[in-house]
């Protein structure tokens, strides 16, 4: 299901919560509370994924070790099992707030909830449950970065409007 950013934005854009289960950007819910997080900066994660990348084909070359392998499988098992969110803040920043924009509205079934924009991007976006996209109470529930409302997140949200 699309997902819309809209209101006081420069860009007005679309969420798909169907490929993120493909980005690199995505968070493991069942253990991301239960370690201590640190402010990492995107780039500086990509850059070190990279790295890491490189060294390995470096060291291992282009040929495919038994263990690749098996590291495949293990990383589609755990694809096809995980509960996964992905953080709002890259999302938030492509569309660009208005300079007088103070609050995000999450647009839900029932009432719409209220969150002042600097705390917006902090915000956690749940996609997937125990391998299953949030069909029935979703398509995405947004937790708290904190993870105070990780066990009753905010559901059926259906957009997002900027004011």
């Amino acid at each position: 299901m699309i997902i819309p950013i809209k209101g006081k934005v420069k860009f007005p854009i679309t969420l798909d919560a169907g490929t993120w289960i493909f980005d690199d950007r995505k968070i493991d819910l069942t253990t991301y509370f239960d370690t201590n997080q640190s402010e990492v900066d995107d780039n500086e994660e990509y850059t070190k994924n990279v790295g890491r990348f490189f060294d390995r084909e470096i060291k291992e070359g282009a040929i495919s070790p038994p263990t690749l392998k098996s590291e495949r499988k293990f990383l589609k098992q755990k694809l096809l099992t995980g509960t996964f969110g992905i953080r709002f803040e890259p999302f938030l920043k492509n569309a660009e707030p208005l300079k007088e924009a103070k609050l995000l509205v999450l647009e839900t079934d029932s009432d719409d909830v209220q969150i002042p924009l600097e705390d917006a991007y902090q915000l956690i976006l749940a996609f997937s449950k125990e391998g299953k996209a949030l069909k029935d109470d979703g398509p995405i529930h947004v937790i708290f970065s904190d993870g105070s409302n990780r066990n009753n997140p905010i559901k059926f949200v259906k957009g997002f409007r900027v004011e």
